[in-house]
């Protein structure tokens, strides 16, 4: 019994490194519909973005995600906060991914894009 229990927690770290291997390196599925890909969504998602003064002054970091509805036409509707790290980045990532355009996939569906908030370290 004790050697059944010991290869089921052995298994479930095992399962659950490779997840996080996994979600390293997601492909965002409406990265499709952006030009450019997702390597250019995300890229632009940076340019565009404007650390909020509370979270610089606080050295807030952390990922906001943002879900919406990509609707057939390719404009955004529904857009909601999922995820917050607080201090005003919500906010700017919902600015941001409202302003995010997209192709007209034909159809309509979820989706959901993470912004990224982080600081320089200091002294660099």
């Amino acid at each position: 019994m004790k050697l059944r229990i010991l290869f089921t927690l052995c298994l479930a770290l095992l399962l659950g490194s490779f997840a996080t291997a996994q979600n390293a390196n997601k492909v965002l599925p409406v990265a499709e519909y952006y030009t450019g890909g997702q390597e250019a969504m995300l890229a632009d998602i940076q340019k565009v973005l404007v650390y909020p003064p509370m979270a610089k002054r606080n050295r807030v970091q952390g990922e906001c995600i943002v879900s919406f509805v990509l609707e057939a036409d390719g404009k955004i509707s529904n857009q909601q906060l999922i995820k917050n790290v607080g201090a005003g980045c919500g906010e700017e990532a919902m600015r941001i991914v409202k302003n995010l355009k997209f192709n007209a996939p034909g159809y309509r569906f979820n989706a959901s894009v993470p912004v990224k908030f982080s600081l320089p370290r200091p002294g660099n």
